[in-house]
């Protein structure tokens, strides 16, 4: 029960943590940090880590010298991409064994066809989007992988969205990161990132459960 306290306090309070871990540990910060974005976008079961928040301060932390940042982009960016890319193969792995490719309790091939389709036509900008919504950026990589997304379309859109917001949100965060009032009001710009994308994401699942209905 003391890990969910424990995790909130990273969350909120990320920069002195991570300041904290660079005064003890120096540049093991940047493996600390590959680890956190790559399982965060990698592995399916994860999707809680503070990957937005973690970018802005890590771009503020560059502003300070801190840390450099072209090894932050660098280094990040690359955790960026290859999570997706894990959690798509686990995806594509994974949704033929247990679905068995036949219609079954678990698994409707005109659905799956459905997903396939969508993917196709519409999952880059899915991907790209949800690379900026927490929770949602775990997932689709994953069902990109379930709903036989061509890998190469994939990656395009993988790059591209791993891209905008490894550098934009660090960049952000060079840029803006240690204004005096963006400094005392951190935890609260860090819960704006969590709960304005969480609260677009409900909107938009509420309006698409009211079309089905109606």
């Amino acid at each position: 029960m003391d890990f969910l306290p424990q995790l909130l306090d990273f969350i909120l309070h990320v920069d002195k943590h991570l300041e904290l871990f660079i005064q003890s540990y120096g540049l093991w910060v940047y493996a600390l940090l590959v680890l956190i974005i790559f399982v965060e976008t990698g592995v399916v079961v994860m999707p809680f880590l503070p990957g937005d928040s973690l970018l802005f301060v890590v771009g503020a932390m560059c502003g300070t010298g801190l840390m450099h940042y072209g090894w932050s982009v660098g280094l990040l960016l690359a955790a960026a991409i290859l999570g997706n890319q894990s959690n798509y193969t686990i995806g594509r792995f994974i949704g033929p064994k247990v679905f068995q490719w036949e219609d079954s309790r678990w698994f409707n091939k005109k659905a799956f066809n459905q997903a396939h389709a969508f993917y196709e036509q519409y999952g880059g900008i899915t991907l790209v989007a949800a690379r900026f919504m927490p929770f949602l950026r775990t997932f689709a990589p994953f069902v990109a992988g379930v709903a036989q997304m061509t890998r190469a379309r994939f990656m395009l859109f993988d790059v591209l969205g791993g891209t905008l917001w490894v550098v934009g949100i660090i960049s952000v965060g060079y840029f803006f990161g240690n204004i005096p009032w963006v400094k005392l009001h951190l935890d609260k710009i860090i819960w704006a990132m969590i709960l304005i994308p969480g609260l677009v994401i409900l909107a938009g699942a509420w309006k698409s459960r009211r079309k089905a209905l109606a």
